[in-house]
């Protein structure tokens, strides 16, 4: 391993999340694209320099391997998969709502991590969320490495909080479209051309998630600093904070898509 990332890795399925891990890999400088190969009966769009097969090749273990195949998709690939990887070192997945003893009972890995990326991980701005191994340990280690250039890296406690945490950072990227859209929608309303207005919104929650994120303030608390007593961001947070109107709103929006997720991966489990 280079760096602490492991040296050779199979992509099993190239879909639109894998995809945008492996392009920011390899745009990163972080993973060759020599390092890779992706496994995929498909055509998908892989940077140059990556090899692709239809099927895992015949001779050679890699150090880690990461599942992205659509989750119902599992047992059919744990059983031509499972004999030729056994004993691998690092196996990472992707697969919503598969938790570690599943993968667990179906692959025999030194180590195994679920992960849990949001599509800016295309970016480098991204939010990638782990849990199984020990963090600490060397695998544990290595799956940090690889996964650092896509953003936010951040291991969670429990098992259990992978729904919450599918919701606020998985689905966030669409809730945050949604935002984007509404508030440029709103200054449209009010009069602004509606291409000038979305271009206006998407700049100031660009630059207002970058003050956040380098702030040691909470946002709460920026958010008040910003708004002066009887001043015009006062009288709009007013409307937000009303009974925490904004607040419950998207507790009830998480709650909703933790608990579908949390639907989707017992009816995967019952399969």
């Amino acid at each position: 391993m280079s760096n602490g990332i492991p040296r050779t890795i199979w992509l099993i399925g190239c879909g639109n999340m894998a995809g945008a891990m492996l392009s920011q890999w390899v745009t990163s400088g972080d993973v060759a694209a020599d390092q890779v190969t992706v496994i995929d009966p498909g055509q998908p769009k892989i940077p140059e320099g990556v090899r692709h097969l239809s099927s895992p090749p015949e001779q050679g273990m890699p150090d880690c391997v990461m599942l992205g195949v659509k989750p119902q998709m599992l047992d059919d690939v744990a059983g031509s998969l499972a004999p030729r990887i056994k004993g691998v070192k690092l196996l990472l997945s992707i697969l919503a709502g598969v938790d570690v003893a599943a993968l667990a009972d179906r692959f025999e890995a030194e180590a195994v991590v679920r992960v849990m990326p949001n599509l800016p991980v295309g970016l480098g701005k991204g939010v990638v969320a782990l849990y199984g191994t020990d963090p600490d340990g060397e695998q544990g280690k290595a799956a940090t490495a690889l996964m650092d250039s896509l953003g936010l890296v951040e291991w969670i406690p429990e098992e259990r909080l992978f729904d919450t945490v599918t919701a606020l950072s998985g689905c966030g990227p669409g809730f945050v479209f949604r935002f984007i859209d509404a508030i440029a929608a709103a200054g449209a309303e009010l009069g602004l051309p509606a291409d000038q207005a979305r271009r206006l919104a998407t700049a100031t929650v660009e630059g207002t998630s970058a003050m956040a994120a380098e702030s040691d303030d909470t946002p709460g608390t920026l958010a008040d600093r910003v708004a002066s007593p009887g001043g015009s961001t006062r009288e709009g947070m007013n409307v937000l904070d009303d009974d925490d109107a904004l607040k419950k709103l998207m507790v009830k929006t998480l709650t909703a898509s933790r608990d579908r997720n949390h639907e989707l991966a017992e009816a995967a489990r019952k399969k």
